[in-house]
């Protein structure tokens, strides 16, 4: 005999079945708005940019002689690019760049700054920074800055110092004012120079000595690291550097605890903007030279202080992803690893690079390095990680840093004027790995300018040596141009002019029509 059910069970039973599909669309719904939604419609952007660091310097670049796990953790869990460029093969102009948009060539006065130089950057410019502060992004630039200081004639060390980052969109600096092997050396937070004393003031030329300070082509008996060729004027810290100065004794940095200062600066700038979407521009001084890293580096490689201050660089990047995870930002937060400009072994100091370089091979499979046309001078590591948005793998799209500007204004939604960042083409979609192409042709700068089309590579003629006798570094000057096809000759040792005479020709004349143009951007 069946079971009799009451009406009033009937009612409560279906009571129960309607909250529960209601319980069940809800869930439903928010599920679907928590995936469609954004963890941030803009989210924070951190460049962290090595110096001189080489295409194959890191593990994730084939590099096996040095362990790189902080670096390696973001390729895995980020887009490593094969084909991703500095603009330039030295600092200076790559920085400027990056940071305008606008290839360095263009603007005299964009070579390797001396470290007294005035602002090369107009403060009239729109630069990156300027584009996020639009957005409502509070922007950050800490470490090596080399883009010159104050109005022409250069800045007063000893008093305020302007026009600097703050003027072209910065809204907090701390800054190592050109490269560690410059004097001066001392810090400028903002508009000052950090731990000043006003009764010992700040002398610095570039022309004459300054002051009674011993240099080291005088008393090398003072040095700790002794100068391999020029670096050989004013001491500080037991290293003799270019240029002179005098004074400033208590805002003098110690190397050895420049990472440490640096990084301890960029952790704050995250702390005090966790809060709001930030930029910040987290420009490393490793591996640059004088390589002296802390003393919890040293020994940490068998190649001496250059694979030291590897492992120091990668210890860098380690502590801005452990600051996010605390946080609790990371997924938020899109971070561009990469470098300024291509490898160089011995770059001015007895520092055992060369002696000890054993099996590491800084370029990879590419030709040159710093100050070179070939490959090596500009193509660099390039990593960036987005969690959620930004699939990991690798991509062999072409892609510059002189495209930063315009690509992350697309992605603040900042609508860019037609006159600012000129040469900057938006490439989102290659840097989130949503296309497989970036841009169709990239400008190169060394001594002289390269184009690339595709595979295609031409070196414009130029005079000059062809190895740089310092660096021993192959320069690709050549008086007649040099051709190449890297899809199967990827270290540039095929030349291809008398073979493809017209292609060379076609090139030249392409790369004739972008110099002659203001703008390339579309």
């Amino acid at each position: 005999m069946p079971h009799c059910v009451s009406n009033s069970q009937i009612k409560s039973q279906s009571r129960i079945l309607k909250s529960t599909v209601l319980l069940l669309i809800v869930v439903f719904f928010l599920v679907s708005l928590a995936q469609a939604q954004p963890v941030l419609s803009k989210p924070n952007i951190i460049i962290i940019y090595a110096d001189d660091l080489g295409y194959a310097d890191v593990g994730c670049y084939g590099a096996t002689q040095v362990k790189t796990p902080n670096i390696d953790r973001l390729a895995n869990e980020g887009l490593l690019f094969t084909d991703g460029h500095a603009p330039a093969a030295t600092c200076t102009p790559s920085r400027f760049a990056m940071l305008t948009g606008q290839y360095a060539w263009r603007q005299k006065g964009t070579g390797i700054a001396r470290g007294d130089a005035a602002l090369i950057i107009d403060p009239e410019t729109m630069t990156m920074p300027d584009l996020m502060k639009k957005s409502g992004y509070q922007t950050g630039v800490v470490g090596k800055w080399h883009l010159g200081l104050g109005p022409n004639g250069g800045p007063n060390w000893n008093g305020r110092i302007k026009p600097g980052p703050l003027e072209i969109g910065f809204d907090y600096a701390f800054l190592i004012p050109a490269t560690g092997d410059r004097v001066p050396c001392v810090y400028v937070e903002n508009h000052h120079v950090v731990n000043l004393d006003p009764k010992d003031p700040i002398q610095v030329n570039f022309k004459k000595r300054v002051g009674s300070e011993p240099i080291g082509k005088e008393h090398p008996e003072l040095l700790k690291m002794h100068p391999s060729h020029g670096h050989d004027r004013t001491i500080i810290n037991g290293i003799s550097r270019i240029g002179y100065m005098t004074g400033g004794k208590t805002a003098h940095w110690k190397d050895e605890d420049m990472a440490d200062d640096i990084t301890s600066k960029a952790l704050k700038f995250i702390d005090r903007n966790a809060a709001e979407p930030f930029f910040l521009f987290f420009s490393l001084h490793d591996i640059h030279v004088p390589r002296v890293p802390h003393p919890r580096f040293v020994g940490k490689t068998a190649m001496g202080p250059r694979g030291d201050a590897i492992v120091q660089t990668d210890w860098c990047v380690g502590e801005i992803m452990k600051k996010l995870d605390d946080l609790n930002i990371a997924d938020s937060t899109l971070i561009l690893f990469t470098s300024d400009n291509g490898p160089v072994i011995d770059d001015g100091y007895q520092d055992d690079a060369v002696e000890k370089l054993g099996k590491h091979n800084p370029a990879g499979p590419l030709r040159g390095g710093k100050y070179s046309a070939f490959e090596a001078g500009t193509r660099v590591p390039w990593i960036m990680r987005w969690p959620g948005k930004i699939k990991p793998g690798k991509s062999s799209a072409l892609v510059s840093q002189v495209d930063l500007p315009s690509s992350f204004a697309h992605l603040a939604h900042v609508e860019v004027p037609y006159d600012a960042i000129p040469d900057s083409f938006n490439v989102m979609d290659a840097l989130l790995g949503n296309s497989k192409s970036g841009r169709d042709h990239l400008v190169e700068q060394a001594r002289t300018l390269s184009l690339r089309v595709g595979d295609w590579k031409w070196i414009s003629p130029a005079k000059g040596a062809r190895i740089n006798k310092n660096t021993n570094t192959e320069l690709g000057n050549d008086p007649k141009g040099l051709l190449y096809y890297l899809g199967d000759d990827l270290g540039e040792k095929r030349e291809l002019s008398n073979a493809y005479p017209e292609k060379a020709r076609e090139m030249e004349r392409l790369l004739s029509q972008i110099k002659e143009n203001k703008r390339s951007r579309p």
